[in-house]
C-alpha cells in the first residue's frame, strides 16, 4: 500500500538518478484516495520520527490535501517531547492516508510510478536499473 509512511522512504532507484535529487517522489493525477483505520501506537510513532523527512512529508502530505502537519520540523531527535495531539496527527498522516491510484514521479529524471489498487509499480526497464 501506498502510505506516506511508505512513501517518505521511497527514491527512484533509476541508474540515472541519485540522492538527494531522487526524493521525494511527488504525487501526481491522484485519482483515489482511501482512508484506512490504523490502531494508534504512541510507541510506534515516536519510534520512527527518526527516519522522516519533515520537509518530504509536508510536501506529500499537502500534495495530498492534508495540511495538518506543522510547518517547523518538531525536534525528531527528541520524541519524548513530543505532545500527544501531533503524535496522533502524525499517525493518521503516516499510516491512514492511502493513494489507491495516481502515481508517483521522480523529480529529477521524471519516471513514473504508477499506483493502482494500492500497489506502486517501482519497475525499471533493465537498460534504467543501477548496477
Amino acid at each position: 500500500m501506498v502510505r506516506l509512511i511508505t512513501q517518505n522512504l521511497l527514491s527512484c532507484p533509476s541508474r540515472a538518478c541519485a540522492y538527494p535529487t531522487n526524493f521525494p517522489l511527488t504525487f501526481r493525477n491522484v485519482a483515489k484516495l482511501e482512508m484506512v483505520d490504523a490502531e494508534f501506537s504512541e510507541e510506534f510513532i515516536r519510534g520512527v520520527l527518526s527516519r522522516l523527512e519533515w520537509a518530504a512529508l509536508r510536501k506529500s502530505a499537502a500534495e495530498l490535501g492534508n495540511t495538518d502537519l506543522p510547518e517547523q520540523s518538531p525536534d525528531l531527535t527528541q520524541p519524548e517531547s513530543l505532545s500527544l495531539d501531533l503524535l496522533k496527527t502524525l499517525h493518521h498522516v503516516l499510516l491512514e492516508i492511502v493513494v489507491a491510484d495516481g502515481e508517483m514521479v521522480c523529480p529529477q529524471c521524471e519516471h513514473v510510478f504508477r499506483i493502482k489498487d494500492t500497489i506502486p509499480n517501482m519497475l525499471l526497464a533493465e537498460h534504467e536499473i543501477r548496477k
